[in-house]
């Protein structure tokens, strides 16, 4: 269940770069889409892929702190790349 919240946000992403091709906005959808996957690959290996437990709050909690930290990770990207620290940061010319 934790991975509905990355994978609904991955969603709202790729609505947001269908208006706005830019790849700062297709850096942050793919990171989604990646969270989510791993969620659903790491809930399909358990055997509960459309399992609802009966904490189910909790579980939607850990799909924000999921959702929180890979738009954190994604700040941190842009910001290694705006400082010009990452190697190839010549790619993100916006």
């Amino acid at each position: 269940m934790c991975y509905t919240v990355p994978t609904a946000a991955a969603v709202i992403t790729t609505l947001c770069w269908n208006k706005n091709r830019s790849f700062k906005t297709l850096l942050l959808m793919l990171m989604f889409y990646g969270g989510s996957l791993f969620g659903v690959v790491d809930h399909l290996w358990n055997g509960e892929l459309f399992t609802i437990s009966a904490n189910w709050r909790s579980d939607l909690c850990l799909g924000m702190v999921i959702t929180a930290v890979i738009f954190i990770s994604w700040k941190a990207v842009l910001g290694l790349t705006k400082n010009n620290i990452l190697q190839n940061s010549h790619l993100v010319s916006e």
